[in-house]
């Protein structure tokens, strides 16, 4: 479908959706049914929309979280995963813990989302270990040290 008026409004209304009934669908929910929000394979119906305004849509959807606040990271990084995907782009969801929080009571990690090898959605945070990259294939699996 070609970039116009009428893909955007549909893009901007499937988006706002999303972002609101995500905190209920993946609460108390296994890390594994959590990614299925990151499909690997899915249509495009969202091509012809570019990255950048994907990005922004993503950011200004999530910028007032009510629920997930402890989790914010995980919200964009899972709808910035998303919707590139349905706009015919390969990003990769990556996730990273700091290793100062391995002996904390609460652990802290974090998610971001790359495209072309760059940071669109939130960036890798300062001391964080990258532990997975979704989709994690034999050439994107990041090996423990």
């Amino acid at each position: 479908m070609v970039d116009g008026p009428l893909l955007r409004a549909l893009f901007r209304c499937h988006l706002w959706a999303s972002a609101r009934l995500m905190p209920v669908l993946i609460a108390n929910r296994s890390f594994e049914k959590v990614l299925k929000w990151a499909p690997l394979v899915s249509p495009a119906p969202y091509r012809g929309l570019p990255a950048h305004y994907i990005v922004a849509r993503v950011n200004r959807a999530v910028r007032h979280p009510w629920l997930m606040r402890d989790r914010r990271c995980l919200r964009e990084g899972l709808l910035g995963h998303r919707f590139l995907r349905l706009a015919g782009f390969d990003p990769q969801l990556r996730f990273g813990v700091d290793p100062k929080s391995l002996q904390a009571s609460r652990l802290s990690a974090h998610c971001w989302v790359c495209l072309d090898g760059k940071p669109v959605v939130s960036d890798s945070l300062p001391g964080m270990v990258e532990i997975y990259r979704h989709p994690a294939t034999a050439a994107t699996k990041v090996r423990s040290a």
